[in-house]
């Protein structure tokens, strides 16, 4: 759907939400944490600087929906400032790939001043441990404010059902409790949309089934969405007096993703039955995500294939296109035991996912070696032996 008729089925939804909440004595405000958060976007704003907005998160990111009202909300409340605008929301990826992907898909764009970044979905669907998330989104705030200490961050958690039903059980989902313990640390900004949305649904605003529909919000669910977050940039700007003390502070985990980063897979050697697809598309028919398609891609669909790679860093893992093929690797990392993971995945037999597998974690500094062989076994829904590395992923030094 474009941006401008999206808008227009909205209106009418913004009106019934805008009533709905008066009558209601659940806030907007309510839902959001400032923590004492530094406002360099506000002034920026305040003095019609030009402004860089990035939005990192997964499918209810990259759809059309909030995202694109709040870009719409700044660009016509600020026709001063001129924007630019990034949308690094990839469906089906969570915190770990973000990581990794955050300097080709964010950073090296240039100065950030205004980071979203969500990931509670998608790490509860991918089943993500809770130490790699924490360390994952320490990385990612550790990283872009290493870039440019001025970056404002606001992290968000949206809502799914087995949020909401660890939220009516007295519980505070794993996910959430993530986003909002490092928000507090590091005293960023932090939208509780998945509480919002729950305690909405129990004071009978709406329904879940009947007007939220999906995780993937209905047009009614976006609206919520984007009405909280418009609520934390007005508010926000009423504080241009709060600085940034240009310090951060100390890292929580060592072994964060603080350095995340692509690898090209052209950086593989050794080479045994595997070779360099320039240009991969599947020739099965099954689906692709945009920009996992087309691109340079590591390949064998043979059993025993093999590679290594040499690398710098504490952590390494791949980002596969796992399809209904895919098969399993056995992998060890320099005189390491051998250890075997399946690529694989529950979404396979109908799209050729990309999938992000940490092979290797709390590594020693200095250069290692991965050493990658494909498995003579495959999982039993699989069709075949595939691996496919679009990247390597590195934690460097």
């Amino acid at each position: 759907m474009k941006l401008t008729s999206f808008l227009c089925v909205t209106l009418l939804v913004t009106t019934i939400m805008t009533k709905s909440i008066a009558q209601n004595k659940l806030q907007a405000a309510n839902f959001i944490t400032f923590n004492g958060y530094s406002n360099n976007f506000a002034e920026k704003l305040q003095k019609s600087e030009p402004v860089t907005v990035a939005f990192l998160g997964g499918s209810i990111t990259n759809m059309e929906g909030w995202r694109a009202m709040v870009c719409n909300y700044l660009s016509k409340t600020y026709p001063q400032s001129k924007f630019k605008f990034i949308n690094a929301g990839i469906p089906s990826l969570g915190s770990l790939p973000h990581s990794f992907r955050l300097q080709r898909d964010v950073l090296d764009s240039g100065k950030i001043d205004l980071l979203f970044i969500e990931s509670a979905v998608n790490d509860h669907v991918n089943q993500t441990a809770e130490k790699t998330q924490r360390r994952a989104l320490e990385g990612i705030i550790r990283h872009t404010l290493s870039k440019n200490s001025k970056t404002n961050i606001v992290l968000m958690a949206f809502a799914d059902e087995d949020k909401n039903d660890d939220f009516d059980k007295g519980q505070v989902p794993t996910e959430v409790k993530v986003h909002s313990d490092l928000a507090e640390y590091y005293h960023l900004p932090f939208i509780n949309l998945a509480l919002e949305v729950d305690k909405r649904i129990a004071s009978k605003e709406f329904s879940w089934a009947g007007d939220f529909k999906n995780l993937h919000p209905s047009p009614f669910g976006q609206q919520l969405y984007f009405n909280t977050i418009k609520t934390y940039l007005e508010e926000n700007q009423k504080n241009t007096a709060k600085k940034a003390n240009g310090s951060i502070p100390k890292i929580l985990d060592k072994f964060a993703y603080t350095k995340g980063q692509y690898v090209n897979v052209t950086a593989a050697e050794n080479l045994n039955t595997f070779n360099i697809n320039k240009s991969w598309k599947p020739n099965d028919g099954v689906g692709t995500r945009d920009g996992f398609v087309n691109i340079p891609v590591l390949e064998s669909t043979t059993r025993n294939s093999t590679f290594d790679l040499i690398f710098k860093g504490n952590a390494v893992g791949i980002a596969v296109l796992s399809g209904p093929d895919a098969g399993m690797l056995h992998y060890r990392i320099d005189n390491g035991a051998e250890k075997t993971i399946d690529l694989f995945s529950q979404w396979s037999t109908s799209l050729h996912l990309p999938w992000y597998l940490l092979l290797g974690d709390e590594l020693g500094g200095g250069e290692h070696k991965l050493s990658v062989r494909i498995s003579e076994y495959h999982n039993q829904k699989s069709v075949g032996y595939a691996c496919r590395i679009a990247y390597f992923l590195v934690n460097s030094n």
